[in-house]
């Protein structure tokens, strides 16, 4: 089983090369005192941010309560580390800032903390609680960040005020109008990091999942600007594309289901054991010159024994009039960390351009009987 992230970022090796590092820079920091308060019986059980906040909170508790000599004790201590790692491990820097560094009187302190630690471990998760306390302040602060000439506070202007991001505080403000975020958005829409430009395709995806007609008009806007800004507005659609919106699909050149011709879609067998592949194929043929954008999606049974659907892409090729293709593709039903599989019926189903072209049923079983 693979290494879980909590133990591999949080440890008692990790903490204790921590609790040497400060005390290196602050002598009167006790080392043994802060490892053993953090590794106590309820350690395992924790989860990756719980683990995270245990160590933070002890910071707070064995450095110096004055919060700007403590900040200058951690940037002595994350000076050692080389810029630009962004390590998971290292989040408890931004997460001190977070949990002692926003009364007003910290401001400035804690905005200069902020920029500077997303360099070593990204601060998207730390300022959103100051979003969330002082909105139009702090979206100011994420404006003039936007403008840096550091990638990775480009990013974390991006990144922070993502309206759903994983493992961070849902921004509920900006689920119901997310103009604040677009204006950051607008600033990052031809940046020349890939790094920037995955966040804010991140970004607009959230969006659009909760405000499909504005991103979709946005992408009708961006499109054709620059190669950098189509990349954007093509990843940032990834879940219209995959719902279908018509809208979007003509973006980026997509016609209707109409434009080719689909025959033989089968199943290489109407059932498969969890831990194996299912392989299914089928042709196309082009009825005039045209842009395709081929998927299929999988009905998965649940543990409830409902479904939910998965839509995964095959491919996006440009065809001539009466140009043939057959495709063949596997799938695997082996069980990871983001997905457990069930018996039961499933569905497998062909897409051509957003429109469901034909639906295939097999069975999943956990072994087959003997």
């Amino acid at each position: 089983m693979p290494e879980l992230m909590k133990d591999r970022y949080y440890n008692s090796n990790t903490i204790q090369e921590l609790a040497l590092r400060v005390k290196a820079v602050c002598p009167a920091f006790p080392a043994d005192d802060f490892a053993h308060d953090i590794m106590d019986e309820t350690w395992v059980a924790l989860e990756l941010k719980a683990r995270m906040r245990r160590i933070t909170v002890n910071l707070g508790k064995h450095l110096p309560p004055d919060y700007e000599q403590a900040l200058g004790i951690l940037d002595k201590v994350i000076a050692d580390y080389p810029v630009g790692i962004v390590d998971s491990g290292l989040l408890y820097f931004p997460d001190f800032v977070e949990v002692y560094g926003q009364d007003e009187c910290h401001w400035d302190l804690s905005m200069a903390a902020l920029e500077r630690y997303t360099s070593y471990s990204t601060a998207e998760f730390a300022v959103r609680p100051f979003i969330i306390n002082q909105e139009e302040k702090m979206m100011a602060q994420m404006a003039d960040w936007a403008g840096h000439n550091n990638e990775h506070v480009r990013r974390l202007a991006s990144e922070g005020c993502r309206p759903a991001l994983p493992w961070g505080q849902a921004l509920n403000s900006f689920k119901k109008d997310p103009s604040p975020v677009l204006r950051i958005l607008e600033t990052l829409k031809a940046d020349p990091s890939l790094y920037v430009r995955k966040s804010v395709a991140n970004n607009l995806n959230d969006i659009s999942k909760t405000h499909s007609d504005l991103i979709a008009e946005l992408a009708k806007d961006w499109f054709g600007k620059s190669k950098h800004t189509d990349w954007i507005v093509k990843h940032g659609c990834r879940t219209l594309l995959k719902k279908g919106n018509r809208d979007v699909l003509s973006i980026f050149g997509f016609a209707d289901a109409d434009c080719v011709r689909v025959d033989d879609f089968t199943l290489g067998a109407k059932s498969v054991c969890i831990g194996e592949d299912i392989t299914f194929s089928f042709k196309i043929e082009a009825k005039r010159e045209t842009k395709v954008r081929l998927e299929y999606g999988i009905d998965y049974v649940k543990a409830n024994g409902t479904r939910s659907r998965k839509i995964f892409k095959i491919s996006e090729p440009s065809l001539k009039n009466n140009d043939k293709k057959h495709y063949t593709k596997t799938h695997s039903f082996a069980d990871v960390s983001s997905r457990k599989h069930y018996p039961g019926t499933h569905s497998l189903m062909l897409i051509v351009n957003g429109a469901e072209q034909g639906t295939l049923d097999f069975e999943v079983f956990t072994s087959y009987s003997t």
